[in-house]
């Protein structure tokens, strides 16, 4: 079902993001002044105003991150080359030069975890969704929304690229593997408890594989801090606690989609301390929206990409657009968190960042007021 639900998050995320993009422009990386920007996120969680009331609050809120940039490992052990490894579509692949890398996919997590082994002078392109510190001059190597350029890709003679099926099309990649360029498929499962084995997948087809132990120590220690941050503060019966529903938006292209279970929403809103009501529908996986779906499940929170809030105008105009919100918790009391669209749901080097953010525009969301609501 994960391998499935990976599709389907492909799926839905490059048909609205090509019905938005314009062909031929680049992404531009975002902020990294985030700390004034967002100086909540750096302030303790127990330290912020917090509501009295989970489920009552009102009004938007953006989960913010303190930095947009990628801490590498201080591990500076050289790679390990030539590797042999068999990728997540069971293809041996060997690789014998990292000196160009190209990291490619769908939510910009494969090219974070390679800056975050401390490889980021080696990589050579982007795809759209990399936008993070230090990547403002890679070229982007996506069209169409995340569609992969062969021609661009092949400009920049990459000597390994690592990609995953959240991008594509699979003809692309055979194109290139075809031009003699090694090509690694890492797994498409995004979940917080599938880090380590991302880590693991490319340290391993790097040839660093004592760095990308490093780097687990340190993800998983920033976790378990991070988890119990917020454990200090989610009510302790579970009818006090926040019901939450993700929801894609895309208002330009009329797509509506709601995230259910093995979506990866999922454990973002397990790891805050919320209640996913997708699951109490039985909602899997990524599914058009439907009103009904949306009463039954009674939502006090929707949690959105800030760009999916923006193409409706707003909570304003997701209320007009889709009017069984209002009959719902969220609806009455505009309630909204949203978060930047590169960073929600990309899990990896940023993983405890991001469930500290989502957490402090729950728990706190005078401190984060969404411009998207206004």
């Amino acid at each position: 079902m994960r391998r499935v639900s990976a599709l389907l998050l492909a799926a839905a995320l490059a048909v609205g993001l090509s019905a938005c993009a314009d062909p031929g422009a680049s992404a531009a990386p975002q902020r990294t002044d985030a700390v004034d920007a967002c100086p909540q996120a750096s302030v303790p969680l127990a330290d912020l105003d917090l509501v009295d009331d989970v489920r009552g609050a009102t009004g938007g809120s953006t989960a913010c991150l303190s930095s947009h940039a990628i801490e590498p490992v201080t591990d500076d052990t050289a790679p390990e080359l030539p590797v042999t490894v068999t990728d997540s579509e069971g293809r041996e692949v060997e690789i014998t030069d990292v000196d160009r890398i190209l990291p490619i996919d769908i939510s910009g997590t494969i090219a974070s975890t390679v800056f975050a082994l401390g490889l980021g002078d080696q990589v050579v392109g982007r795809d759209s969704s990399t936008m993070f510190a230090g990547t403002e001059d890679l070229p982007v190597v996506t069209k169409s929304g995340h569609t992969l350029n062969a021609e661009a890709i092949l400009e920049l003679a990459p000597t390994v690229i690592l990609t995953d099926t959240t991008i594509g099309p699979k003809e692309i990649r055979q194109q290139l593997r075809d031009a003699g360029i090694a090509i690694v498929v890492i797994s498409s499962d995004r979940r917080l408890d599938t880090t380590d084995e991302l880590v693991t997948e490319i340290a391993t087809a790097l040839g660093v594989p004592s760095r990308g132990a490093a780097l687990i120590e340190r993800l998983d220690a920033d976790l378990d801090d991070a988890l119990a941050e917020i454990a200090a503060v989610v009510p302790t019966d579970v009818a006090d606690r926040a019901r939450m529903l993700f929801l894609y938006v895309r208002g330009n292209a009329n797509i509506y989609y709601i995230f259910g279970e093995d979506s990866g929403a999922d454990s973002l809103i397990d790891a805050v301390g919320g209640v996913d009501v997708a699951a109490e529908i039985g909602w899997e996986g990524m599914k058009p929206m439907t009103a009904e779906a949306l009463v039954a499940a009674k939502p006090d929170v929707l949690v959105m990409m800030t760009d999916g809030l923006e193409s409706v105008d707003g909570i304003d105009g997701l209320i007009e657009r889709i009017p069984a919100i209002a009959e719902t918790p969220a609806g009455a009391n505009r309630r909204v968190i949203d978060m930047a669209d590169s960073e929600i749901l990309s899990f990896g080097p940023r993983s405890a960042d991001v469930i500290g953010a989502i957490a402090r525009a729950l728990y706190a969301p005078e401190s984060a007021t969404s411009e998207s609501a206004k």
